[in-house]
């Protein structure tokens, strides 16, 4: 009688849709238990920056008239980001401050975009980091 053989993930697709070797899949999966936590923490803080500049339209050539603007769903991101960043900056370290300008500097874009600013205090995040002007 044979050992029943191990099953393998189905091949995935490289960025230029080849098909990448399984060895290469392996080796880049990184098993979640030995990721530190001030990674995991910067990695969502990271997607949630550039989740945000995106619906701020700041990868267009003119944001105001990005066709993917949507200021209600960057509000959302950056009052994420805020709550991620204000919770977690004790064990953030060196990474703390340029994820704070990065929050800070979405929350100007925002400020800047909206028709009808938001009082001080009041903007996206900033009952977690304060007003920012």
């Amino acid at each position: 009688m044979t050992e029943p053989q191990p099953t393998t993930p189905p091949n995935t697709t490289t960025g230029a849709g080849e098909p990448a070797h399984d060895a290469d899949v392996d080796f880049n999966v990184r098993d979640l238990s030995d990721v530190p936590s001030v990674e995991v923490i910067s990695r969502a803080a990271v997607m949630l920056m550039s989740a945000a500049a995106e619906k701020l339209g700041l990868a267009d050539e003119d944001p105001d008239s990005a066709p993917v603007r949507d200021l209600d769903e960057a509000r959302r991101l950056i009052t994420g980001l805020a709550g991620l960043i204000t919770a977690s900056v004790e064990y953030l370290g060196p990474h703390a401050g340029p994820l704070r300008e990065g929050l800070q500097s979405l929350q100007r874009a925002f400020r800047e975009s909206s028709t009808h600013p938001d009082a001080p205090g009041q903007g996206p995040g900033e009952k977690y980091t304060g007003p920012v002007y």
